[in-house]
């Protein structure tokens, strides 16, 4: 008598890793086109707060 529970769980592992590695590309890409879009002012000071904020120097 063969199981076979075994292929659906490896389908459902499947799905799962492309839906995280999907929603983590869309995350990725998103970052990628918010901080290539914005005025550089910007992305510096938000760089520049947050290397104060985890007490680094950068002066």
């Amino acid at each position: 008598m063969a199981s076979t529970t075994a292929p659906v769980v490896r389908t459902t592992e499947r799905s799962e890793a492309l839906r995280a590695a999907g929603i983590a590309l869309l995350l990725g890409l998103g970052l990628v086109f918010l901080t290539g879009f914005a005025y550089p002012e910007f992305i510096h000071n938000a760089a520049h707060d947050t290397r104060h904020g985890l007490s680094f120097p950068c002066h």
